[in-house]
């Protein structure tokens, strides 16, 4: 029978110190050493290349016959570079860049409890609070890592291709070159908060269950869901409670007069989501059972 961790009362050694147990960059060194982090990055840095093929092979999308009626960033997306680095965020931020988000945050935790190296990293003695946050700070910085590597490849790949521009919109007009960058950093920044709920839902599950797909995979799943009452419009104002209904806001970002509106309703309720699950991941975590 394994008996739970519990290192709460137990005496502090001669010089340990809390703070110093499990450094960032130890943790950090340990995720990046990892397969899935690996292939997650090239997955996403293989992204620009496999689009730029496909416009070589299909034609540019001009939106001419046959595009529909609706006019979207993929109409544009070969007129610069920064046309293709927004468009490699519109065709990901809905689904692709919410992966990398669910595998750094839901297989943190859960993971550790697989290997059964969860126990004697607390017997260390490691913190229940200290290991928490210590994963938590590393799995955000890689789900933003894995969100600025796409645009910054697009741009370099893009440039290759299309050439250095300004941002054409597909409603007529454009953004000055000198303008591109810091508004496509300010997409980043608000597709990154916006997933902060994935990222919430994904850590909390983590620190549920010791299958580390589990916690992924309903990460995943409820996200979907999200997308899914979202497009039920019988739910009318309701569905401004919904994270996915606000994940396009950043939109109005790539707009020659900049609007807040959207994204700063978008980022209140994703903040306001996430804080409350990842209270709810250290609040359970500091009172569970740890035998494995």
């Amino acid at each position: 029978m394994s008996a739970a961790v519990d290192v709460t009362h137990a005496p502090e050694a001669p010089g340990y110190r809390a703070r110093r147990t499990l450094p960032l960059r130890v943790e950090a060194m340990r995720q990046l050493r990892r397969r899935r982090t690996l292939l997650m990055g090239g997955v996403l840095a293989a992204l620009p290349f496999i689009l730029i093929i496909a416009f070589a092979i299909g034609g540019t999308p001009d939106g001419g016959p046959g595009g529909g009626e609706r006019l979207t960033l993929m109409d544009t997306a070969t007129a610069s570079a920064a046309n293709f680095a927004a468009t490699c965020l519109f065709v990901s931020a809905g689904f692709l860049l919410v992966v990398p988000v669910a595998l750094f945050c839901g297989d943190t935790v859960a993971s550790e409890a697989s290997w059964s190296s969860l126990r004697y990293l607390l017997a260390a003695p490691v913190p229940r609070t200290r290991l928490l946050w210590s994963k938590l700070v590393v799995a955000l910085g890689f789900s933003l890592a894995a969100m600025v590597l796409l645009p910054v490849v697009a741009l370099a790949a893009g440039a290759a291709a299309y050439g250095w521009g300004p941002l054409e919109l597909p409603t007529g007009g454009a953004l000055a070159t000198g303008d591109t960058v810091p508004r496509l950093a300010l997409v980043v920044a608000f597709v990154f908060v916006s997933q902060l709920v994935t990222a919430a839902l994904a850590f909390w599950l983590s620190t549920k269950t010791d299958a580390p797909l589990g916690a992924v995979g309903g990460a995943v799943g409820l996200t979907i869901v999200g997308n899914v009452l979202d497009a039920v419009t019988a739910l009318g104002t309701w569905r401004e409670f919904l994270p996915a209904h606000w994940q396009f806001a950043w939109a109005d970002a790539l707009q020659p007069d900049l609007e807040w509106g959207g994204m700063a309703k978008g980022a209140a309720v994703s903040v306001t989501y996430a804080l409350i699950l990842f209270a709810l991941a250290f609040r359970g975590f500091s009172r569970k059972d740890i035998v494995s």
